[in-house]
């Protein structure tokens, strides 16, 4: 079975994959991504909702490979800043900002706000696209804003976020303990518990 991961963030792709591998290792499996398929455009990500997103890129990636696509669609969330930056998370402090930007603008935004009101999490939307078929997954991880930038890992938001009960960052920690708390790694072992109940991928013999 050939699968493409709707997304041409080599960083997601290579997170995508590690979480997945369980799965990709006792299946028939194939994994693509937009960059195997010149004819696939960008998708505006104009949707109002993660989830509006991870369907609109899975939905198109699907229609214009013929394959099954896996979207994701994920950001972060700031209790003293209502939610934001919310689905721009990726392009908080501009079009073209680069997560150290992001950064620094969030740090910016956040630096009168005390200790106790810097709770936050990180969601995820998962959508997997086979022709019109559409089915997603949520995934949350909670915990708050720290007030430096710590640790050289991960990559988005990672280097300032702690996870609920932990004094390290995400970007302090390795990927197998990231990826067991994030909402990506939540997200991902939802569709493959998904995918193994539906009995969708084929068992290699």
């Amino acid at each position: 079975m050939n699968i493409v991961l709707a997304t041409r963030n080599k960083k997601k792709i290579e997170e995508m994959k590690k979480i997945l591998s369980e799965i990709i290792s006792q299946t028939d499996i194939n994994i693509f991504t937009p960059d195997d398929f010149q004819q696939c455009m960008e998708v505006e990500e104009d949707g109002n909702t993660f989830e509006e997103n991870a369907v609109k890129k899975a939905r198109y990636i699907s229609t214009c490979t013929g394959l099954t696509a896996i979207a994701d669609d994920s950001g972060l969330e700031v209790d003293a800043l209502n939610n934001a930056p919310g689905i721009f998370s990726a392009r908080y402090a501009g079009p073209d900002a680069d997560d150290t930007a992001n950064c620094k603008k969030l740090l910016h935004a956040m630096e009168a706000v005390p200790d106790n009101k810097r709770g936050a999490r990180f969601v995820c939307c998962i959508a997997v696209a086979t022709g019109d078929s559409i089915k997603t997954f949520l995934g949350y991880a909670e915990g708050k804003i720290g007030t430096a930038l710590q640790g050289k890992k991960g990559f988005g938001y990672d280097p300032l976020f702690y996870p609920e009960g932990h004094n390290r960052t995400f970007a302090e920690m390795s990927d197998d303990e990231k990826n067991a708390l994030s909402h990506r790694g939540k997200a991902l072992k939802e569709l493959q518990k998904y995918l193994k109940e539906t009995g969708i991928l084929l068992k290699r013999d």
